[in-house]
């Protein structure tokens, strides 16, 4: 992820180096930089805690649903699976980002 990305997700001038791709081999993903992580990868662990989904699926989740906008998207999480915003954020801003670098 781009340092201009993660600057315009967090809304200020905080300089955070990229994390790298999170996915790894067959869909799963894997946290680069170990368990913690940085910008929108951050949350996946507790995404996965709460929610009880792999980060993968909410992805393919993501990709599938014909939604476009990032707003949109956080929305929709939000109302038909429940979401935080803040989650539902994280996992919109990396699924859009990667979708964008590859």
């Amino acid at each position: 992820m781009s340092r201009e990305l993660v600057r315009g997700l967090h809304g200020g001038g905080s300089e955070r180096g990229s994390t790298g791709r999170v996915r790894g081999g067959e869909g799963d993903v894997v946290m680069a930089g170990g368990a913690g992580g940085k910008g929108p990868a951050s949350y996946f662990p507790s995404i996965e805690k709460k929610y009880g989904r792999p980060v993968a699926e909410w992805l393919e989740l993501i990709r599938g649903s014909g939604l476009g906008k990032h707003m949109e998207l956080v929305g929709w999480l939000k109302a038909e699976y429940g979401l935080g915003h803040g989650h539902a954020n994280a996992l919109v801003a990396y699924t859009l980002a990667e979708d964008r670098a590859s």
